[in-house]
C-alpha cells in the first residue's frame, strides 16, 4: 500500500468515527451543529488523527482501533482553527479552501462551535471502553496539557500575540512553534501510544519523534506562507508577513528554515531507530511533512 493509499484509508476511518460522534445537524441546538460540522468536515488533511493511528502501529502493529482518540485530536484541532480565525486574533476569512466559521454563522456562534469540540473532544477519551481508565486518564492529561497554556497551544497562541509587530529573538520563536503547534503534534503520537500499551522507553522515543516533526511542520507552514499562493495553501498566503507574525522566515530567511526543517526531520527519524517496519508509516508522514507544498 502506497503512502497516499494509507493515508486515504486512514482519512475514510477517521472521518467515519467522527461522523459518528459530532451530533446531527437536526439535533437541537441545530445551528451549534452546523457550525461544528462546517469546520469539522470541510476537508482537513487529518494528520494529527493520522499521526495518532501510525504511533499506535508502530507499538503494537494496531491497524485500526486508535480512531476514538485520533478524533479528540481532531476535534481540539479544529476547535484552535475556528479560534485562530476570528477577527480578535489572526482575523482570516479563509480556511481549508473556504470561508471561515464566523464569516458563515457569525463570531458569537463561532466561538461556542471551538467550546463545543474542544468539549467534546474530553468526553470522547472520557468514554472510551476500549483502554483502562488509567490509559483514558493519561489520554486526558496529554491532550489537556498539549492544550493548555504551560507549553502548549494557549500559551503559543499567547506568546504569538504578544510578538505581532515586535523584534523577536531566537529563543522566543522555538517557544512559540514548540507550544501552538509542536505540542498537539508530540501529544497526537503519545496518545497512540498509550492507547497501544506502550514501554516507557517508546513512549519517550514517540514524544522526541512527534516534537522535532512537530517543528518541522510549522517551520514548513512558516515557508509555505511565504512562497505558496493562497489556492496552494486554502488560506490567505502572506498573512504571516503582513500582521508582522514571528516566523522561521522573518527571522531566518527562507532557505535557512527549510535547513531547520531538514534538521528537525532528522531528528524525528532518529529518535524512530528502535522501532522496525512497523515504524514505517511514521517515518513516510515526517518526510512528507517536510516536501509538501500546501
Amino acid at each position: 500500500m502506497t503512502l497516499d493509499d494509507y493515508l486515504a484509508r486512514c482519512r475514510s476511518a477517521v472521518d467515519a468515527e467522527l461522523e459518528r460522534r459530532v451530533p446531527a445537524v437536526s439535533e437541537t441546538p441545530a445551528t451549534i451543529h452546523q457550525a461544528m460540522r462546517y469546520s469539522l468536515f470541510a476537508g482537513g488533511k487529518r494528520i494529527r488523527p493520522i499521526l495518532c493511528m501510525a504511533a499506535a502501529e508502530a507499538v503494537a502493529g494496531l491497524s485500526g482501533g486508535a480512531e476514538p482518540p485520533g478524533c479528540a485530536l481532531e476535534l481540539v484541532h479544529t476547535y484552535s482553527l475556528i479560534h485562530d480565525d476570528l477577527p480578535s486574533l489572526d482575523n482570516d476569512d479563509y480556511r481549508r479552501g473556504r470561508l471561515t466559521c464566523h464569516k458563515v454563522y457569525g463570531e458569537a456562534m463561532a466561538i461556542l462551535a471551538g467550546d463545543a469540540l474542544l468539549t467534546l473532544a474530553v468526553q470522547t477519551l472520557a468514554e472510551m471502553e476500549a483502554v483502562s481508565a488509567e490509559a483514558r486518564l493519561r489520554m486526558i492529561q496529554e491532550l489537556s496539557r498539549a492544550a493548555g497554556t504551560v507549553g502548549g497551544m494557549i500559551g503559543g497562541q499567547v506568546a504569538d500575540l504578544e510578538a505581532e509587530g515586535k523584534p523577536v529573538e531566537a529563543q522566543q520563536l522555538d517557544y512559540i512553534h514548540r507550544s501552538k503547534t509542536s505540542a498537539l503534534i508530540r501529544a497526537a503520537v503519545r496518545i497512540g501510544a498509550i492507547f497501544a500499551g506502550a514501554s516507557a522507553t517508546q513512549y519517550e522515543a514517540l514524544g522526541v519523534y512527534g516534537e522535532h516533526t512537530g517543528m518541522a511542520f510549522q517551520i514548513v507552514d512558516d515557508v509555505l506562507d511565504v512562497v505558496g499562493t493562497s489556492d496552494e495553501l486554502g488560506k490567505t498566503a502572506g498573512k504571516d508577513a503582513a500582521q508582522n507574525k514571528a516566523t522561521f522566515p522573518a527571522l531566518y530567511g527562507v532557505e535557512a528554515s527549510r535547513e531547520r526543517a531538514a534538521e528537525h526531520l532528522a531528528k524525528a527519524l532518529g529518535a524512530l531507530e528502535s522501532f522496525d517496519e512497523s515504524a514505517l508509516r511514521l517515518r513516510q508522514i515526517a518526510e512528507r511533512i517536510v516536501n509538501r507544498t500546501a
